[in-house]
């Protein structure tokens, strides 16, 4: 993909995911991976300024004898989602006006 993810919208890929279903960190890439090429190492330190930021919690559970960390989305997750989800809506919009629609009205006139 020639476009890159800032980091408001990594954000709310990874809410987003969240909002479906907790899961752990192997599955959680693996469905961002869908949308943008990200790697575990990269997504680790976003998922724990989610948590800083109280917009998931985590949860430990015991899979073949070993303990597997979940990420579920909360309340203020679910919240700043929503947002996310209204400000994409606007910019998608937007772009695909300029890139699909038309561009500008300064070009029309001249």
């Amino acid at each position: 993909m020639l476009f890159q993810l800032g980091s408001a919208l990594l954000d709310a890929c990874v809410l987003s995911v969240l909002d479906k279903e907790d899961t752990y960190g192997y599955v959680l890439t693996q469905s961002v991976k869908e949308v943008v090429d990200i790697s575990e190492s990269t997504l680790y330190p976003v998922l724990r300024r989610l948590q800083k930021d109280g917009l998931l919690t985590t949860y430990d559970q015991p899979i073949s004898g070993r303990l597997r960390r979940y990420y579920a989305i909360t309340d203020g997750g679910r919240k700043a989602l929503e947002e996310y989800r209204l400000s994409w809506a606007e910019y998608k919009q937007k772009v695909e006006h300029l890139l699909i629609g038309g561009g500008s009205d300064a070009k029309n006139e001249g």
